[in-house]
C-alpha cells in the first residue's frame, strides 16, 4: 500500500471538481436545445464561482507567504479581487461573453500564479495540477462559447 504524499487530497478535489465543467458542456453538446440555455448557466455559474475560487489563492498566499516584499503582498491582495469581480459582472452578460471573459481571466490567474512560483517556493504538485484543471476548464468554457453559435 502507498503512503500518501500530502498531494492525494488535492487533486482528487481538483478532478473532481473539474466535473461541472465537463458535464453541462457535455450536455450542452448533445442537448437537442430544449434545455441548452440551462446547462449554459450551469457552467457559466459554476466558472464564475471557481474563478473567484482562484482569485482567492493569491490572497491566501499574499497573507502566508513570507518571502513577499511589501509591494509584491500589496500586489497580490490587488489582483485577487479582480477575478470576483470580473466574475460576478459575467454573470450579468450574455453566456457568450461570459464564457471568454471567465475562459481569458482562469488564464490570467494561472499566469499569475506561475509568475509566483518564480518568487517563492510553492509546492511542486500545485502547479502542473492547477495547469491541468485549468486547461480543461478553459476548454469546455471555450467550447460552449463555440455551441453557441451552431
Amino acid at each position: 500500500m502507498k503512503l500518501d504524499d500530502g498531494t492525494r487530497t488535492p487533486k482528487i478535489l481538483g478532478y473532481l471538481g473539474l466535473i461541472p465543467f465537463i458535464v453541462p458542456a457535455s450536455l450542452m453538446y448533445f442537448d437537442d436545445q430544449h434545455h441548452f440555455a440551462f446547462w449554459g448557466y450551469v457552467l457559466m455559474s459554476y466558472g464564475a464561482l471557481i474563478l473567484t475560487f482562484v482569485g482567492a489563492l493569491q490572497w491566501a498566499f499574499a497573507m502566508t507567504l513570507s518571502d513577499l516584499s511589501m509591494r509584491q503582498r500589496k500586489w497580490m491582495y490587488g489582483w485577487s479581487v479582480v477575478p470576483s469581480l470580473v466574475a460576478w459582472g459575467a454573470m450579468l452578460m450574455s453566456p457568450m461573453v461570459a464564457f471568454l471573459l471567465i475562459a481569458i481571466f482562469m488564464a490570467l490567474a494561472l499566469w499569475m500564479d506561475a509568475q509566483l512560483s518564480r518568487l517563492v517556493s510553492l509546492p511542486n504538485w500545485y502547479l502542473p495540477l492547477r495547469i491541468r484543471l485549468t486547461i480543461v476548464a478553459i476548454l469546455s468554457l471555450t467550447g460552449a462559447l463555440f455551441l453557441n453559435f451552431r
